[in-house]
């Protein structure tokens, strides 16, 4: 085999390379997602397919100014300096943030007034993977309903009428103005010791500016280098098994939170003092007490895989509860449609409304406050909110995953069933959400109880036609 590599393949690992080269495609229609596009470089996305991308997205917005920022991974350079060339030959101008986290590409995006937004960043996927967050002007995002799969038709034709002109790059840096925003209402933090685990992606290189504004905070750094390859462990905070340092340092450090981020720092997992992760509703629930202080009879979103608990205690706090389906792109929309103030996923995506995107720093400030002004540990303030029995997402490898569905409706016909993402049924004692995945024959459910006993009963109910799930 012969053939000349591309400047992505001369930064990436040589064992990784051979791997890469041996199954090498130049481009794979899997690689648009529902909320953005990801792919392994250079075998699903390529150097020449990011330029066709950044000449689809120039057509597809006739956007006269693009805002660009790319994460830490190793391609980086690579695939953003081709995502350029092609929005810039199609007459499109680049305003250039830099190495960025997502949340603050976000903010860029708003505060440069610009027409629309990428961010070149494979969030928590390992190494191998980059791709692209597309948004319109104030970070609106672009998801598969509303234009990627029109960019994807695009990108496959390959006919790109030339540009009037050759756009310019112009760099700038919004980084100040975010760490205002992010770090507002700092100084109601108390003295504290926390541990940040970085996970070697980008919230590195903010944090440190964080903290320098908060010196009643002492912090444990943990992976604060920035780096593509994740040496340590993925950058996923969700999987439990990303958190286990974390953990450790916790129980070694006596500290009285632990914070984890994932690779692109737009989700961010917390532990409390005892090192026992908490669930991104249930933190999600405490942000939202301490919002509605300020702001009584406000709408705050919670996703409809949360526990009761965070509808309840959003009741209780004087805000109204608003459910939304899953996914980033749905419910910064709800957000805006609602006028909601605050939103918070299970996925630990927690968003605010200022310009209606995540900022996972923010949340972290948020519930530092939460912490000082109660005067408890979080397992104290976490434990009345713990008063049912959950499962975490569980997923079923289903071919047929209507037929799946369509015998739940049958079983569970005496239920309150509703269909605002995937299927979902309700009792007073139980309930329960399937949905389908839309790029794989997964099947993902989650069930919640108030009891132990009855979830486990009322599981096994639902494996004894959905078969046994592949991670439980």
């Amino acid at each position: 085999m012969s053939r000349r590599l591309t400047n992505v393949e001369k930064s990436l690992d040589k064992t990784v390379l051979v791997v890469l080269i041996f199954s090498y495609m130049t481009y794979s229609p899997s690689i648009f997602r529902s909320y953005d596009i990801r792919g392994i470089v250079p075998n699903e996305l390529d150097e020449e397919t990011a330029e066709k991308i950044g000449r689809a997205f120039a057509q597809f917005t006739s956007a006269k100014n693009v805002c660009v920022g790319r994460d830490m991974r190793v391609t980086g350079p690579a695939i953003q300096a081709a995502l350029i060339k092609g929005l810039t030959e199609q007459g499109v101008d680049v305003v250039e943030v830099g190495m960025v986290t997502t949340p603050l590409f976000y903010f860029s995006v708003w505060q440069s007034k610009a027409d629309a937004g990428i961010m070149v960043s494979a969030s928590h996927n390992p190494g191998i993977y980059n791709g692209f967050k597309m948004t319109r002007a104030q970070a609106i995002p672009i998801s598969k309903d509303t234009g990627l799969l029109k960019i994807r038709e695009m990108v496959e034709k390959g006919e790109f009428p030339a540009g009037n002109k050759m756009g310019v790059v112009e760099k700038k840096d919004y980084t100040a103005g975010y760490l205002d925003y992010a770090t507002a209402g700092a100084e109601k933090i108390g003295k504290m010791k926390i541990v940040i685990d970085s996970g070697n992606g980008m919230a590195g290189i903010l944090l440190p500016q964080v903290l320098e504004r908060l010196p009643q905070v002492e912090a444990v750094k943990m992976y604060f280098e920035p780096d593509g390859t994740f040496p340590n462990h993925e950058a996923n905070p969700l999987e439990e098994k990303n958190m286990r340092d974390l953990q450790e340092a916790m129980r070694r450090e006596g500290a009285a939170l632990g914070v984890a981020f994932d690779g692109d720092a737009d989700r961010v997992g917390f532990t409390d003092e005892n090192g026992e992760t908490v669930s991104g509703d249930l933190i999600g629930a405490l942000i939202a007490q301490e919002m509605l202080k300020e702001n009584s009879g406000a709408k705050i979103l919670y996703d409809l895989r949360s526990s009761w608990a965070a509808k309840e205690t959003i009741t209780a706090a004087g805000g109204v509860p608003v459910m939304s389906r899953v996914g980033h792109s749905y419910i910064k929309e709800l957000m805006r449609k609602e006028g909601a103030i605050f939103a918070a996923e299970l996925s630990s995506h927690f968003y605010f409304k200022d310009y209606y995107a995540e900022s996972a720093i923010r949340a972290m400030i948020f519930l530092m406050r939460v912490i000082s002004e109660k005067g408890q540990k979080l397992s104290e303030l976490v434990a009345p909110l713990r008063k049912y029995a959950k499962t975490p997402e569980i997923n079923f490898e289903v071919v047929d995953k209507a037929a799946a569905i369509a015998e739940a409706k049958r079983r569970y016909a005496d239920g309150k069933q509703f269909e605002l993402d995937g299927f979902s049924v309700e009792y007073s004692d139980w309930w329960f959400n399937l949905r389908a995945s839309g790029t794989e024959p997964l099947l993902r459910l989650n069930m919640e109880a108030k009891t132990s006993e009855l979830l486990e009963q009322k599981k096994q109910e639902l494996f004894s036609f959905l078969g046994q799930p592949i991670n439980h």
